[in-house]
């Protein structure tokens, strides 16, 4: 380095990096972090980093063990890669320099550890300039892989291929891109596929980690190598390396969704691999092993070759379900723990708001799918953790280092997975071939074998449930007697199993059947949400759940004693268990609906409710599925919310403003955090479902006084750079116009530019965010809701919408329930800015029309329709390529629940329509008599020709 750091400065700096990671003493570790802080002022801290970094020893003069230099380096190479992160434009190109030159020498270091961060640092650089701001990178680390002089060490190589594996993930679509006429790709896959031949182990694993990352996806690259690669995976099955077969395992896994072509011929040969490798030792290689049933289980049209292979496959999965010995020895023999507070790492949720979407006839566009099977993914296979990199260590109290197996994505609950998806391939052949199973295990003596079993039974409920039923009336009443084991982890999957077979006793018609099954399957799944044990807690609440979801309705007759037990529950639940209690509340909510308004269920729910309401803070996670619960339950009581609607909604508002406040200072400033958006996101849902649920007046009410100005706060939210957040601003928007129009008319010149950008489907095509779709969505649905009461109001900006939505119904890129919206909202507008959309008929008819043949007769469809039919009406020769289709709609549209006076509406501009067809075709019954015959009918029937 022609750069040379002064010696004091070096020796205070590393000394400060030293103690900065020191556990030990608080006091010296605060102080460390704070000159580091000021540190990064100097702008030379990067060259000073990257010096230490890279040198091997302490240099001269500093006086540290090596044990404390390889803390300083490391602490040095996390530094360094944090200033890039967050100031890579900043730093000067002579520092980036040395940056690069010291990761080159890093990826080559002795330690493992300095290696990986080296990889860190290269691929935050490339993720932060691009690939070609370091174009010598790839062809420096192919130099250093290929060892052509056979100089290189081991060391380098492994350094130089884990460092491109950390590269292929983090820029996999730069690489499968074309520039400059090249696709980088095209020169790295053969590459890999030739490392996996690598004498070293790390690097075959590498290699393969590097090509698992394109395995998915059809790439030019994949294609022309896709034999080649093959050939080594069957040679590589057999590696001694367990992280090697686990990455050939994976391998199989992707190339099923992507070439299940390639794999079918060696279908046989791989169910015994998969099988072999399933009974590994090796528990991550044994799950990545299983991933390959449920990858196969799941493809449209490969689970079917599985089928001779069943009787083989099952067992294997049978034997997994069963907990190990070392799984025993972590999950211990707690019992009574009910009244012990959860620690901090143990409260983990995962936010699942169902943030329930507007859409076109209730299509429910944009909401999250449900899983495949019943068994959460709790560790994603990917490992793609962003901001905890390989050789960093996340800080934590807790010094276990063994992870619970209910916690985590474990070879048994894959397997239990796979079972579930084949139960729904296969049928009948599944559960027969597990009942001998059942027979001698469900009453085993030892509880692993039992609980393994009632686990078997849970996971075939949805796929053989029609096999099953037969059985039931004798299973379920033993089911019950389980919930009373004195194992509480047999007591947790026997709730977890009841659940998924409640629908089967909530539907029973006769009377006396049900009170023999279905009420004492209430009354226990109600009696272990109040065990005394936390686990079996989670257990009922969850079960309880799922029995409230499936048996919809026919809850209603055992309201009372459950909302009696959700208010105990709330007085002895700890924190975690709280979260599941709030879905239990909202689920009853969503399905029974004004029933909680009675005054018997509300007086007992809401007090304890609102209690708890009144000690969450605002600062606190629990607000998340609070108010999600809260929102449910306003819309589930309507009017009868009113004595704490404004109390809740001041609060939103507050919420609202300071994360906005929080979210402006931390864009002005890097030293301060972004706030959570799920803050927003539940404050700006709430905010819709009272507004939904009060009389209009009172809602209009709680609007006006809103202190900041409610409008104020949902045009800064429908701009947040988060698209969760925009996603439930535009949807309070439209609930907005629907329910509060008076209030929200003198904001709209200032909201509705704000809403034309976000229609702008550039900007969303460039984005590749998943939920992007959903903010538009939502954004179409506001635009048809405002229409309808701004009428000649949305005349400024009637031209700019009808591109946006002519963009939309024609892109093949767009998802349904988008295009559906956009239709809406095109034909509302049409009602009475019918005079500016007229000239552009052409432009837009087929595929308007061919966009609403899908939707389900409602008021959006039927209000589209007449707005449609006017801008027809006004220019009638723009149709005579679709007027056959739109005779069609108008013959074809039935909607018995539509009231006046919109039925009567859309009634008479059909009507107009077809007579203005009358009088300008020449031979109206022969161009008509080209409709189906029914169509014909139907016309004649409902309209006066």
């Amino acid at each position: 380095m022609d750069w040379q750091p002064n010696q004091e400065s070096l020796g205070t700096l590393a000394v400060c990096l030293r103690d900065s990671l020191s556990g030990f003493n608080k006091a010296v570790q605060k102080q460390a972090e704070i000159m580091l802080s000021q540190a990064k002022a100097n702008p030379d801290i990067n060259n000073y980093l990257a010096y230490i970094f890279s040198s091997p020893a302490p240099p001269a003069g500093v006086a540290l063990s090596p044990t404390d230099w390889h803390l300083v380096r490391s602490s040095a190479a996390i530094m360094l890669k944090n200033n890039i992160k967050a100031n890579s434009k900043r730093i000067p190109e002579g520092s980036l320099s040395l940056v690069k030159l010291a990761v080159l020498m890093g990826i080559q270091d002795g330690n493992s550890q300095i290696r990986s961060y080296a990889g860190n640092i290269a691929t935050e650089i490339v993720r932060a300039g691009g690939l070609y701001s370091w174009p010598e990178l790839l062809p420096e680390l192919l130099k250093l892989l290929s060892n052509e002089t056979g100089a290189v060490s081991n060391e380098a190589q492994e350094g130089a291929m884990a460092a491109m594996a950390k590269i292929c993930e983090d820029n996999a679509k730069l690489l499968e891109r074309d520039h400059n006429g090249q696709r980088p790709l095209n020169v790295l896959l053969p590459k890999f596929i030739q490392a996996t031949r690598s004498p070293l182990p790390r690097v075959r694993a590498n290699a393969l980690t590097a090509i698992n990352i394109f395995t998915p996806k059809k790439t030019q690259a994949m294609l022309n190598h896709i034999d080649d690669l093959l050939q080594h995976l069957f040679l590589l099955a057999e590696d001694p390396n367990t992280d090697v077969r686990r990455q050939v395992c994976r391998a199989f896994v992707r190339l099923v969704h992507s070439r299940p072509d390639k794999l079918l011929p060696h279908l046989s040969g791989l169910v015994d691999y998969i099988i072999a490798q399933q009974k590994s030792d090796d528990e991550d290689l044994a799950c990545e092993a299983a991933e390959f049933w449920l990858s196969i289980g799941e493809h449209d049209d490969l689970w079917r070759n599985l089928e001779p292979y069943i009787q083989k496959i099952i067992p294997v999965l049978l034997d997994c379900m069963v907990y190990s010995p070392e799984d025993i020895a972590i999950l211990g023999g707690d019992s009574d723990d009910e009244d012990e507070e959860d620690r901090a790492e143990d409260i983990k949720p995962q936010f699942a708001k169902k943030n329930l979407q507007r859409g076109a006839a209730g299509d429910g566009q944009g909401e999250g799918a449900q899983n495949g099977h019943a068994f959460e993914k709790l560790a994603s296979m990917e490992e793609d953790d962003d901001d905890l990199e390989e050789g960093e260590v996340e800080d934590s109290d807790d010094d276990e280092g063994d992870e619970n197996p209910d916690e985590k994505w474990t070879l048994r609950k894959c397997s239990a997975a796979a079972l579930d998806v084949f139960a729904s391939d296969f049928g009948q052949p599944v559960f027969t071939s597990i009942l001998p199973y059942l027979q001698i295990n469900l009453k085993h003596q030892d509880w692993p074998q039992r609980e393994a079993a009632v686990l078997a039974l849970g996971a075939v409920a949805e796929g053989c449930m029609n096999v099953v039923v037969p059985h039931l009336p004798e299973l379920i009443p033993y089911l019950i007697t389980l919930l009373d084991d004195p194992e509480p982890v047999v007591r947790t999957i026997t709730c977890w199993t009841l659940g998924r077979y409640s629908a089967w006793a909530a539907h029973l018609s006769d009377p006396a059947q049900k009170q023999t099954y279905f009420v004492p399957l209430i009354d226990g799944i109600l009696r272990k949400m109040v065990d005394k044990n936390k686990k079996v807690q989670e257990a009922g609440a969850s079960a309880m759940a799922n029995l409230e979801e499936k048996a919809g309705k026919h809850i209603e007759p055992f309201c009372g004693p459950i909302v009696q037990q959700f208010v105990l529950c709330f007085s002895k639940y700890k924190d975690k268990n709280r979260w599941i209690l709030y879905d239990c509340v909202q689920t009853l909510a969503e399905h029974i609906g004004p029933v909680l308004a009675r005054p018997e269920l509300r007086d007992q729910l809401m007090p304890a409710l609102m209690d708890r309401y009144a000690k969450v803070p605002d600062q606190s996670r629990e607000v998340f599925p609070l108010f999600e619960c809260l929102s449910y339950v306003a819309i589930a009581l309507g009017d009868a919310f009113t004595p704490w609607a404004e109390a809740v909604f001041l609060r939103c508002v507050n919420i609202i403003h300071q994360n906005l406040e929080q979210t402006h200072a931390a864009l002005n400033n890097p030293e301060f955090d972004q706030p959570e958006k799920d803050f927003l996101v539940t404050s700006l849902d709430l905010l819709s479902a009272i507004i939904q649920a009060l009389d209009d007046a009172k809602a209009a009410k709680l609007v006006e006084n809103s202190q900041p100005a409610f409008f104020e706060l949902l045009a800064c939210c429908m701009q947040d750079p988060a698209d969760e957040v925009q996603q439930s601003a535009y949807a309070l928007l439209g609930d907005c116009a629907k329910f509060v129009f008076e209030q929200l008319r003198g904001a709209l010149p200032s909201l509705l530019p704000i809403l034309v950008r976000r229609l702008d489907l550039d900007s969303v095509l460039d984005e590749e965010v998943d939920g992007v779709f959903g903010v538009v969505n939502n954004a179409c649905w506001s635009v048809g809701e405002i229409a309808l009461q701004y009428k000649k109001g949305m005349e400024p900006f009637v031209h700019e919408m009808l591109e946006h939505f002519v963009e939309m119904l024609s892109n093949p890129g767009v998802p349904p329930g988008v295009s559906e919206n956009a239709a809406i909202a095109l034909g509302r507008l049409g009602i009475d800015n019918y005079d500016q959309l007229a000239p552009h008929l052409s432009k837009f008819s087929e595929e308007f029309l061919s966009t609403l043949e899908d939707v389900d007769a409602s008021e959006e469809k039927a209000t589209a329709l007449k707005g449609f039919a006017i801008v027809v009406a006004q220019n009638p020769q723009a149709m005579e390529k679709d007027l056959l289709r739109f005779f069609s709609a108008i013959a074809r549209y039935r909607d018995l629940k539509l009231q006046n006076p919109i039925k009567q509406e859309l009634h008479d501009v059909f009507q107009n329509v077809l007579t203005i067809y009358r009088q300008l075709i020449p031979q109206f019954e022969n161009f008509v008599a080209q409709l189906p015959l029914q169509d014909q009918q139907s016309l004649r029937a409902t309209y006066v020709f």
